[in-house]
């Protein structure tokens, strides 16, 4: 018997004893799962950091590369290149991805609605490269050259299923009231859609918006096919362009130690801007959530 200060306590049945270790055992396990899942990005991120940050300063981030053999330079082009082709995959992806996320969260044809839905989940499985041969084979063979729009193109297709999926989610949210009181005041849907839900439902699109740009800036495989690439800034739709992708990945094979530190460094800048899309993409959403 256990003795406190009320009085006898009943002995702790085997159990109820079973019953705690059991719940302790489990959390122990959630622990360790939840340490497993962030191990791999904090080493990431750590190890880009060690590496990354001694070469990074202002001069790297605004200047132009060097030619071979000569120290410095940086990845200005490339930062302005990214945000291009990141930007002008967007102003294709969002007019066909926000529409296409509105009608498969109103249920008007369930069965088209379900291709869709799977047409998007399978777009968002194929491997990058098969996007980028696909780009290389509609926009860059036929005029003969690497382009930024070829480059735009191919992230347009990748961020299309991100976009889509998350209007649909999000549209979803918005309270069923709101869109019948709409119709019930003579409304057409299609109004009601555009005036009605989508504003409500503006930041959890915005934060979808922002997880597909997020997703399109850290593709590299696409950009080899499309833009290619290029030594100089240029904001031309028609000329290979530079990014961060592409940058990191020549200067890491290159046999030059400064290009290496380099590399560490566009890494570092390349992980910050997608982490920092991530994260803010993640917060609105769970925002609009609550």
């Amino acid at each position: 018997m256990i003795v406190n200060n009320v009085g006898l306590l009943p002995p702790i049945s085997p159990r109820l004893r079973s019953r705690r270790i059991a719940d302790r055992v489990f959390r122990w396990a959630v622990m360790a799962s939840v340490l497993l899942v962030l191990l791999p990005l904090v080493a990431i991120m750590g190890t880009v950091i060690v590496r990354g940050a001694p070469a990074l300063d202002w001069n790297f981030l605004t200047s132009l590369p060097k030619p071979v053999g000569e120290t410095g330079g940086g990845v200005g082009h490339a930062i302005l290149g990214t945000l291009f082709l990141a930007l002008g995959g967007l102003l294709i992806a969002v007019p066909v991805g926000v529409p296409a996320g509105v009608f498969l969260a109103s249920d008007r044809m369930p069965r088209l609605g379900g291709t869709v839905r799977l047409c998007a989940d399978v777009l968002s499985g194929v491997p990058s490269i098969v996007v980028g041969m696909f780009a290389y084979t509609l926009l860059v063979l036929p005029f003969k050259q690497f382009s930024a729009m070829a480059g735009a193109f191919a992230l347009a297709v990748i961020m299309l299923p991100t976009i889509a999926r998350t209007t649909e989610e999000v549209v979803r949210l918005v309270p069923s009231t709101m869109t019948e009181a709409a119709l019930a005041l003579g409304a057409p849907r299609w109004r009601v859609m555009m005036q009605v839900v989508l504003p409500s439902a503006g930041k959890g699109v915005a934060a979808g918006v922002i997880a597909a740009f997020s997703r399109g800036a850290g593709e590299t495989a696409p950009l080899m096919f499309t833009a290619f690439g290029s030594q100089f800034l240029t904001t031309s739709p028609m000329q290979p362009i530079a990014a961060l992708p592409l940058v990191l990945f020549n200067y890491a094979v290159s046999p030059y130690d400064d290009w290496h530190a380099q590399a560490w460094a566009a890494a570092l800048v390349l992980a910050t801007l997608v982490l920092a899309g991530n994260v803010i993409a993640k917060v609105a959403t769970t925002r609009r959530s609550r």
